[in-house]
């Protein structure tokens, strides 16, 4: 079958809006880190950030799926093919709104995936109610009084839920978040990135102009190493992560919150209870031979026989 040919699309995000940020960051990782394109896998859901795989100008395999449903697409994606890199973008309204229980059940199985979070309060894409993370209190210019709900902690939360990169960058420091996304996407495991995206249609509060003054890297920190190397400082460095991420005001924190390289990835996980899933790929075993299944049912519930 000929390959389809890639054509560029016109990108009608706003003007200022840092989902462009956002995706010159993984565009520029994905080059620099030499990943095979024809075995990534970029995943949205609905929202701004759901149009983002449309819009990269290096061929990708794009899958733009259901309200919510970003993370269980790609994990599906992941398991059945251990072998493609897999990366999610979703808004902090897809993913901590309708999406919130697979943001957290996903933590539980540490599958090699990548959680790019783009967290800019609202909810752009239907002209600006608050979002999850819209601290209670807070109106800004398409509500009509201000929000009532208290907010979402995606670092907090990510940690919580057992995710194994935590970090948090900036859509306007292309740079940093490029580097975070660079150290995401080349390791085993669950990462978050929350990612810091003003929008400038619909959130009056949290500008650029606002996060300009206030952002700070944690790696300019003399003492700060979020990195686990022993399992007695898992409690600790979580502590001091979650702690790190309610900085919120005249400071406010990005750069790397958490790291825990010693958890087994789902794919070990499951290789480790199902043997053949090392040596053969789901996603490319056949099923059938001349109209019969080539899967005997008998001999994988024999395995799990106690």
């Amino acid at each position: 079958m000929a390959e389809l040919e890639w054509k560029p699309l016109w990108n009608d995000w706003c003007p200022g809006c840092g989902n462009f940020g956002i995706l010159n960051a993984e565009q520029l990782a994905i080059q620099e880190l030499g990943l095979d394109t024809k075995k990534l896998v970029i995943v949205s859901g609905i929202g701004c950030s759901g149009k983002t795989p449309h819009f990269f100008r290096i061929p990708i395999t794009g899958v733009h799926t259901l309200h919510g449903r970003a993370i269980t697409f790609a994990t599906g994606i992941k398991l059945s093919n251990p072998s493609l890199t897999v990366i999610v973008n979703g808004g902090d309204g897809d993913l901590l709104g309708i999406g919130v229980g697979h943001f957290v059940s996903v933590g539980r199985r540490n599958v090699s995936l990548t959680v790019i979070l783009h967290n800019n309060g609202v909810y752009g894409l239907t002209k600006g109610q608050a979002s999850p993370t819209l601290k209670r209190g807070l109106k800004t210019k398409s509500l009509p009084r201000p929000n009532i709900n208290d907010d979402v902690n995606p670092i907090t939360l990510a940690i919580s839920s057992g995710y194994t990169f935590v970090a948090r960058g900036y859509a306007y420091d292309v740079k940093h978040l490029k580097e975070l996304m660079k150290m995401a996407f080349s390791r085993k495991g669950l990462s978050l990135i929350e990612v810091l995206q003003p929008c400038p249609t619909y959130n009056d509060i949290f500008t650029k102009e606002y996060f300009d003054k206030r952002v700070y890297k944690l790696d300019n920190l003399p003492d700060w190493d979020p990195v686990v190397r022993r399992e007695e400082e898992k409690g600790e460095k979580m502590s001091k992560a979650i702690l790190k991420s309610m900085e919120w005001g005249e400071r406010i924190p990005i750069g790397v919150f958490y790291r825990n390289d010693l958890v087994p990835s789902f794919e070990e996980r499951i290789a480790e209870s199902a043997k053949s899933y090392k040596e053969v790929i789901p996603a490319k075993a056949r099923i059938e031979a001349n109209g019969s299944p080539t899967t005997i049912i008998e001999d994988i519930l024999k395995e799990k026989e106690v």
